[in-house]
């Protein structure tokens, strides 16, 4: 028997942050222009970071997310 050891994901991809939240892709850019949600550029992909994305989701700020790393 196999086991199989699940790690929380530390960051989404713009269509897993849009598919997990159920936010379309132009609100999460709104909310990533406007300083709501954090997201990083990582060579070419833009991540968003999933502490960011929950304080969103919790009616926090990316402030509040900073401020748990």
């Amino acid at each position: 028997m196999q086991i199989e050891i699940v790690h929380p994901k530390l960051a989404y991809s713009i269509r897993e942050a849009c598919h997990v939240s159920s936010l379309g892709k132009t609100t999460l850019y709104s909310h990533i222009a406007n300083g709501r949600l954090k997201a990083v550029r990582i060579g070419g992909r833009t991540v968003i970071t999933a502490d960011s994305l929950r304080a969103l989701v919790n009616g926090s700020d990316c402030e509040a997310a900073s401020d748990t790393q």
